[in-house]
């Protein structure tokens, strides 16, 4: 290596990459406009879906917390709840055995037509997440 010339722990050269291009990077002429429309325009719609993003958050976490065992923690922001299930592992209908987050999220799927995706791709593998992004309608699904 030349004098003067120093390696940097590969780790931290990695975390400053990511860095650098977050910070030097322009935001999109999209953004601009959204922003500033964001900014000056009329905020009610935005306060409704606030309340309606409430209703749906309250309608989901009551559901999930009628089913024994699973605890779950209330969303501040965000639009998925995150349940633990810890005693639903070796469950089965006689058909199928839970093993997993990924087996539970299949069967859900598969059974209830219920999507979720498993814990392990958060890295809890006692919870499964669940959305409540869409409409109530929607959700309610056909009957």
């Amino acid at each position: 290596m030349a004098p003067g010339l120093y390696r940097a722990n590969v780790e931290v050269a990695k975390a400053c990459e990511k860095l650098q291009g977050q910070f030097t990077s322009g935001t999109n002429s999209i953004a601009q406009k959204s922003a500033v429309i964001a900014l000056t325009g009329d905020l009610a719609p935005s306060y409704d879906m606030v309340k309606e993003f409430t209703r749906r958050r309250e309608r989901t976490l009551a559901l999930v917390k009628g089913i024994p065992g699973i605890r779950c923690f209330e969303p501040e922001g965000a639009f998925y709840i995150f349940p633990m299930y810890p005693h639903i592992s070796g469950k089965s209908d006689g058909k199928e055995t839970i093993k997993n987050s990924a087996d539970f999220s299949m069967y859900l799927l598969n059974t209830a037509n219920v999507s979720s995706v498993m814990g392990d791709a958060f890295g809890e593998p006692a919870c499964v997440r669940f959305s409540f992004a869409n409409s109530m309608e929607i959700s309610r699904g056909p009957g």
